[in-house]
């Protein structure tokens, strides 16, 4: 077992020789199963290129039919109306756990740029906000620390198809998903459980139950190695794949004594729409932000999202408000609210139990919608949604009625991806473009779409179809608008992020996650 990166002495408790072996102890039971599910994976993508779509499974049949209930979610996890998520840095942990939100999920994922530095600062700034000591001082002097009542924590490790290649376990670089996890857990988790809450996770990119199953075995081997009591970890899942949408009964049954609920993570859904379905023609997307939460396809996995979890006593979660409030726009801030709102109302009407914001001035918005929708209750769960009527149909129908694929589409797909990709190479996983908090799962519909729409030959509302020279020619113009706006002389990375977009987004062969290249060109990786 080997580092093959610096770790500086402030921060070598962190991968102390105890919590390595700890880590290392996971990676080498449970590696080949992940290994072996990403080849399953793989298998399944080969059927549906070959025209093959995805079904409820036949061999569960008795578990979606059967009562059963997940195990009780803890106090600190009975009320989520509004849950706030971030990179694990340092400042971003302190204003999320003091914003007023119920939940601060800490993310190593999405939002989150895996530089070796980040990821064991990230750890650090965890240990601290466990510890209550966490504080930050600012660049102009001021410092932040947290207030008396804080948002409970839960932390994203990052997905099963991710490594960690500076950590080397038997001379292979460690399954990123069990690195994040094991060392939250290991420095952590006893902690946790003295201050009254838990070690709490979100799940993401699962695919199938069989992925949560790995997961459930995960837990029990982590609990049962540092004498935690079995059941204390609580897993969110987020259901962010098509695939997962039809195993949703299953992945709570092998969570259910961990289950704290599902999430519906928009984006990566969509995403995942494109990405399973990337040969067919009909599953061709218009512009992105014409598939709303209301067409066919994403109002049929909500609510199927909700039914299934309140049947089974779970929690169902909504999805991101990725809105930034401007500072000099009032204007812009009215539309976006209202839209903010319009979105949070449908979501507590639908009986979801809470949502998801990207910044602390969306937290009183949200908040004042669940709370006059749920009143004083922590939860709907007993809200059942029995009317809810949902099969493999309504899942596909990737109709958008009066959806088109624009220019202004095209270019703001290929200003939004190159911008985030500059930001990520940076070390910054979250960023700010257009009033919108862009993420990876963001910058994947991006960069997919620009593919899909290459692959089908796809015509605009112009009617000039989309091709490889066409995007070439968009990326020019874009990032010579983008550089007019900085100024001539502002240093950028414009350039290495094109280039990687170009071979996620323009490249033959379709790439299953633009992280999986991009960790290889990170800064400071």
């Amino acid at each position: 077992m080997e580092i093959t990166a610096g770790v500086g002495a402030e921060l070598s408790h962190v991968v102390s020789r105890p919590a390595l072996e700890f880590v290392a102890g996971l990676h080498r039971e449970f590696n080949a199963r992940r290994e072996a599910l990403l080849r399953a994976r793989a298998n399944r993508q080969a059927q549906f290129d070959a025209g093959a779509l995805p079904d409820f499974l036949s061999a569960t049949q008795q578990i979606r039919a059967r009562d059963w209930r997940t195990a009780p979610v803890p106090s600190d996890l009975q009320r989520r109306h509004v849950e706030i998520t971030g990179p694990a840095e340092r400042k971003m942990i302190i204003n999320a756990l003091n914003s007023g939100a119920d939940v601060f999920m800490a993310d190593f994922e999405d939002a989150f740029s895996p530089t070796w530095r980040n990821v064991i600062e990230g750890q650090q700034n965890l240990i601290d906000a466990v510890a209550r000591t966490i504080t930050y001082t600012g660049p102009e002097g001021r410092t932040y620390r947290l207030g008396d009542k804080v948002a409970t924590l839960l932390v994203r490790p990052r997905g099963w198809h991710l490594l960690e290649r500076h950590v080397r376990v038997d001379g292979r670089p460690i399954a990123a998903a069990l690195f994040d996890f094991g060392l939250y857990f290991f420095h952590n988790a006893r902690r946790l459980l003295e201050r009254g809450t838990g070690p709490y996770v979100y799940l993401p990119k699962l695919e199938s139950h069989t992925e949560a199953r790995l997961w459930n075995d995960v837990f029990l081997a982590a609990q049962d190695a540092l004498g935690v009591p079995r059941g204390a970890i609580k897993a969110t899942v987020l259901v962010e794949t098509v695939l997962a949408a039809f195993e949703m009964d299953e992945i709570l049954y092998e969570l259910r004594e961990h289950s704290a609920g599902l999430n519906a993570g928009r984006w990566d859904y969509i995403f995942s729409i494109i990405k399973k379905f990337r040969e067919r023609p009909e599953f061709v997307l218009p512009d992105r932000a014409q598939v709303t939460m209301t067409v066919p396809f994403m109002r049929a996995y909500t609510e199927l999202l909700v039914r299934t979890c309140h049947r089974r006593g779970a929690h169902a979660i909504g999805g991101m408000a990725a809105f930034i409030p401007s500072r000099r726009d009032p204007a812009v801030n009215e539309v976006a609210l209202a839209k903010v709102r319009e979105d949070k109302v449908r979501e507590a009407t639908d009986g979801f139990d809470g949502t998801w914001v990207a910044h602390p001035d969306l937290v009183p918005v949200a908040a004042a919608v669940f709370d006059h929708v749920l009143g004083t209750r922590p939860h709907q769960v007993d809200r059942l949604r029995e009317e809810v009527r949902v099969g493999a149909r309504e899942l596909l129908d990737a109709r958008v009625p009066g959806g088109q694929a624009t220019e202004a589409g095209l270019r703001n797909n290929v200003a939004v991806a190159i911008q985030y990709l500059e930001a990520w190479l940076a070390g910054t996983g979250a960023a700010g473009i257009y009033n919108l908090m862009e993420d990876a799962a963001t910058a994947e519909i991006s960069r997919s779409q620009v593919w899909q729409w290459v692959r089908h030959g796809t015509a605009l509302a112009s009617g000039e179809r989309v091709t490889r020279e066409l995007v070439r020619g968009v990326c020019d113009e874009e990032i010579a608008k983008v550089r007019r706006g900085r100024g001539a002389a502002a240093p950028d990375g414009l350039d290495r992020a094109r280039g990687l977009f170009e071979e996620v987004a323009l490249g033959e062969r379709f790439v299953e996650f633009l992280t999986i290249p991009g960790y290889e060109r990170l800064d400071g990786a």
